[in-house]
């Protein structure tokens, strides 16, 4: 039997933070969610996101509801470990650095005694064309000056600090052959002190306080709406810049374009303005898209839907 996926609640919102478990949720059940992971001090992040995975509140009521996944308190999972727990989880973390260094070092011995092993005739041609460029530019760069203006040659040093100084480096001083990138595991599940009490429905969740959602009219139209939507076969994800509630996709939205703007209508005798038709339906047109307007009924949990879209100008 297949594990449910977690979702880890922290301040009333669900993050998924396995990336194995994000991709069977996009494949195997249409869910898509928001990437809202960043790094500190990168640049353009608001386009390329990152690890967790925020998903909308219907999300995760629908994967919940389904056996799909459960809820799990995050911050209350996490206890305090043991000193000898973490000394023990400190090197182990320090040797796997250590050990991924040695390989990026040794990689880089092997490239740097045979830099030609692994270039192609034509990388080769362009290094060598790159290489008499910069002579060039340095030969023409060069200042002429005459050889009895020239100034005595100074000492140098290989390391710029100790010919601004003048002392000689402490040998005890182990300096960094290099940069490296090493890859730290940052997942959870795998430590000792961490031990989810998963809530495998919304009412144990609610009990918990860990979860409120779905808890008025409004909030159980979404659910209906979104569920029976999914049912259907689409794909959904958040409308807000469209003036509604979701975009409605026919497959990956990573593929298709959206068709339809959905907006919720938490019950049939909910009022709605000729004005929010009108700009609903021209909102609609200008985007290259039909705004769905989908109706719940709270006691026979039906949706009915009405679509609105520009059959003709003038």
């Amino acid at each position: 039997m297949t594990q449910p996926i977690l979702l880890r609640v922290s301040n009333f919102k669900a993050y998924v933070w396995d990336v194995d478990d994000i991709n069977i949720l996009r494949s195997h059940h249409r869910i898509c969610g928001i990437l809202t992971g960043t790094l500190p001090h990168l640049s353009s992040q608001n386009i390329f996101l990152g690890l967790p995975l925020q998903l909308m509140p219907e999300e995760a009521v629908l994967l919940v509801e389904n056996g799909i996944a459960v809820l799990v308190d995050d911050p209350s999972a996490h206890y305090a470990p043991s000193p000898s727990t973490l000394k023990l989880w400190k090197e182990a973390r320090l040797n796997d650095a250590r050990q991924q260094i040695a390989l990026t070092e040794e990689k880089g011995s092997i490239e740097a005694s045979n830099p030609d092993r692994a270039m192609s005739e034509n990388a080769k041609r362009k290094r060598k064309e790159r290489e008499e460029r910069r002579a060039r530019a340095k030969i023409n760069a060069a200042p002429s000056v005459p050889v009895e203006d020239s100034p005595s040659p100074h000492p140098t040093s290989e390391n710029p600090s100790q010919a601004a100084i003048g002392e000689p480096l402490d040998s005890t001083i182990v300096m960094p052959s290099g940069s490296y990138t090493v890859n730290i595991p940052a997942s959870s599940s795998k430590l000792e002190w961490y031990a989810p009490h998963s809530n495998v429905s919304l009412t144990i969740a609610r009990e918990a306080g860990i979860w409120l959602y779905p808890s008025t009219l409004q909030e159980r139209a979404r659910c209906g709406v979104f569920r029976d939507l999914w049912e259907k076969g689409y794909y959904m994800g958040g409308g807000i810049k469209f003036g509604g509630e979701y975009l409605v996709y026919p497959g990956d939205p990573l593929r298709y374009h959206s068709h339809f703007v959905a907006s919720v209508i938490e019950a049939p005798d909910a009022p709605l303005r000729p004005m929010e038709i009108v700009a609903h339906g021209r909102l609609g047109t200008g985007t290259k898209k039909a705004h769905l307007l989908c109706e719940w009924n709270d006691e026979t949990r039906v949706v009915s839907y009405f679509s609105v879209e520009w059959a003709g100008f003038g």
